[in-house]
């Protein structure tokens, strides 16, 4: 079987090397691609916001299902496109994509299905947002109604802070633009992604990532600088309530509305004193959370990516190592604001049960160079959390380049919670 994987992230990297693991592929083809990829993969030069021309590829080269990586083809309605001209795609609508693509339609989601969220106000003029700021007072939470690359919250520990995030917002923001301005929350925030057929769900897998850029979670948020999985608070029972009161809800809403969902469906929470609430949701495998929940999997990926596009997850049963995994986002000097692209890189042998994941790579030459802002996912397997950090730092410590930095603390939590059950 052939497949074509959209994408050329660290995400996109953990899939590839997982498909290519499976008995079952023909050929895998990437587009764009990266460096990392290219070592499982055809990465061919294809425009993926050219609808039609990504499949007319698929049709020369008879692929028999696309895998969407990340979320803007998948807003952009590229998974109904290629449906209309008779493709398997792994990957939810347009429609069904505004989950992600629009915080203020999930919000409005949530009060229609009595999902447990925070309050919030939505709003399209600056003006009434810093009035309700006001009103509320701080903390305070406020993001951009649309795509951000994970970089479009502000959590405002000040009035001053969130009145800035707002004016931020709309002043680079085109006509039209929304935010969307939360209740904070307390609690410990964990991820749960679900593979989701339309109507029915199947869990696969939970993690906990690092938003904030550096040490002891401060200052901006990011796209993730690391996760590991299992997340140790998301038990059982935290996590059958989850299915309940939040996943199951808005698939039957989804229906209702005539946009079923199929994809993987990616749950923000914060496990609150009253139970787990959304924070909001993403409609593709987190980054880098993707990357720790593929080390883990035990399975064949290529089966079960197909029964979602097939539309019946009801048979998929996804079986895990026992042994955590932790990956270390290694980041360019400037992100989140602007990296240092083009530093040279070189990478260190990788022992069994790590592997690095290239995010923002590219090749110069015979040198492999910087070319993102996250730039590599140093991912390990340990008996424990502790020893799956310390595998994953040992790693980062090997790998030469004068422009990276990365959090030295990822996992802190779970460490510290292996340390009081001694």
């Amino acid at each position: 079987m052939n497949i074509l994987l959209i994408g050329s992230g660290g995400r996109e990297h953990a899939l590839a090397w997982k498909l290519s693991q499976s008995p079952e592929l023909g050929r895998l083809f990437a587009a764009p691609g990266n460096p990392g990829i290219a070592e499982h993969a055809e990465c061919v030069a294809l425009d993926v916001s050219d609808h039609e021309a990504v499949a007319a590829f698929c049709r020369r080269n008879e692929v028999s299902l696309v895998v969407v990586g990340p979320e803007v083809p998948l807003v952009a309605g590229l998974a109904d496109d290629l449906r209309a001209a008779g493709l398997l795609v792994f990957g939810p609508s347009a429609a069904a994509a505004r989950l992600e693509g629009s915080k203020g339609f999930t919000k409005d989601l949530c009060t229609l299905k009595d999902i447990p969220t925070a309050g919030y106000g939505r709003f399209a003029e600056r003006e009434a947002a810093r009035d309700y700021v006001e009103r509320m007072g701080a903390p305070i939470v406020v993001k951009a109604d649309g795509l951000a690359a994970g970089k479009g919250v502000t959590v405002a520990a000040t009035l001053e802070e969130a009145l800035e995030a707002v004016d931020a917002i709309f002043e680079g923001a085109p006509a039209g633009a929304e935010i969307v301005v939360e209740e904070f929350l307390e609690g410990e925030e964990a991820s749960l992604f679900c593979l989701c057929d339309g109507e029915g769900a199947v869990v696969f897998g939970t993690a906990q990532d690092h938003k904030r850029v550096f040490d002891g979670d401060e200052g901006p948020n990011t796209g993730g600088m690391g996760a590991y999985s299992p997340a140790v608070p998301m038990d059982e029972e935290t996590t059958a309530r989850a299915m309940r009161e939040i996943v199951v809800p808005t698939l039957a809403g989804m229906a209702e509305a005539g946009t079923p969902f199929s994809g993987v469906l990616y749950a923000g929470l914060m496990l609150t004193r009253d139970g787990p609430k959304l924070i909001e949701y993403n409609v593709r495998f987190g980054d880098p959370e993707c990357q720790v929940l593929m080390m883990r999997l035990t399975d064949d990926l290529l089966p079960i990516l197909l029964a979602c596009a097939r539309g019946d997850v009801s048979q998929v049963a996804p079986t895990w190592t026992r042994e955590p995994a932790l990956t270390v986002v290694m980041a360019a000097k400037g992100y989140p604001g602007t990296p240092a692209r083009g530093g040279a890189i070189a990478l260190p042998a990788e022992p069994e049960g790590t592997k690095i994941f290239h995010a923002g790579t590219a090749r110069r030459g015979d040198a492999l160079v910087a070319d993102g802002g996250r730039v590599l996912n140093v991912t390990a397997l340990g008996s424990t959390v502790r020893e799956a950090a310390a595998r994953a730092y040992g790693l980062v410590a090997q790998v030469d380049w004068a422009d990276g930095f990365n959090r030295t603390d990822i996992g802190h939590r779970a460490i510290a919670a292996e340390g009081k059950a001694r």
